[in-house]
């Protein structure tokens, strides 16, 4: 329990969980069981599986997290590159969430892995979750008020400056889906397309040369970024915002903020506070 004993921290090789839940205290010390349980044999079960969910692939996975991914990335990898990995954080998450739900009756709850985020609400419960404009020096650009009967329930973020691949410039894209496996995957495209490709200030390098199992092979990730011009910030944030539109066209996605060098463009209606709806292109 970290202090002041609300809040539970598991972590298991990769994989680093923070765990909140609200509600009678039997019933989040009930939660929190199920969560530690759930979460002791996960990085196991993915591991038997990596071989299948490091390749786009038509084969349904066994374990309960790996079908999540799988879910999650297989209608989009019918039209571009992407593998159940990119939405192995959201799937953790999401697996763990549910373990604690099933059980217990919790008034609210969240299992936040790494910045991607499941959340669960009753009736009339809402949460606050902050938005940073870039995640290695996170600095909060505003906060999402999540309300019970927004059909959010995932929030996921992506972008170079992360601890995965992306083979963008975006500092930071932050999704907002019904579930954060969707949340997680959508994000990673979405980075990924906010881009000005072969250009000489971006600093690319072949993922296999910085991690030889990656699932990104000998595709060229970036690695760093250097000074663009107000012209070439917005272009290469329209890609993404093209992106994130076609996303919330086929219902992947509910809305999205993108950063790059400190511009920020936002897409669909993101629930800013009580009073405030961002809406499109805000």
């Amino acid at each position: 329990m970290l202090p002041g004993g609300r809040r539970m921290h598991l972590h298991d090789g990769p994989i680093d969980l923070i765990v909140g839940a609200d509600g009678p205290e039997a019933e989040v010390a009930r939660a929190y069981e199920a969560a530690r349980v759930r979460f002791s044999t996960i990085l196991d079960e993915l591991c038997t599986e990596l071989p299948l969910l490091r390749a786009p692939t038509d084969i349904l996975p066994q374990g309960s997290v790996a079908r999540r991914m799988w879910r999650a990335t297989y209608d989009l990898s019918r039209h571009t590159f992407i593998t159940p990995m990119a939405a192995v954080a959201g799937a953790v998450a999401e697996e763990v969430l549910y373990a604690m739900v099933t059980v217990a009756e919790v008034e609210r709850a969240h299992v936040n892995d790494g910045g991607d985020i499941a959340i669960h609400l009753t009736p009339w419960q809402e949460y606050r979750v902050g938005v940073v404009d870039r995640p290695d020096e996170p600095c909060l650009f505003t906060h999402a008020l999540i309300h019970w009967t927004d059909p959010v329930r995932g929030i996921a973020t992506s972008g170079w400056r992360g601890r995965s691949f992306s083979f963008g410039i975006a500092d930071a894209v932050t999704v907002l889906a019904a579930t954060a496996s969707g949340a997680d995957a959508a994000a990673t495209l979405i980075a990924n397309a906010v881009d000005l490709p072969g250009h000489p200030a971006v600093t690319r390098v072949a993922a296999s040369d910085i991690q030889p199992d990656s699932d990104l092979g000998a595709r060229l990730v970036t690695r760093a970024v250097g000074p663009l011009t107000p012209a070439e910030i917005a272009a290469a944030l329209e890609h993404g915002v093209a992106a994130a539109e076609a996303m919330i066209e086929s219902e992947f996605v509910i809305a999205c903020a993108l950063h790059l060098a400190g511009e920020t463009r936002t897409v669909g209606q993101v629930p800013l506070g009580p009073e405030q709806r961002l809406s499109a292109n805000g």
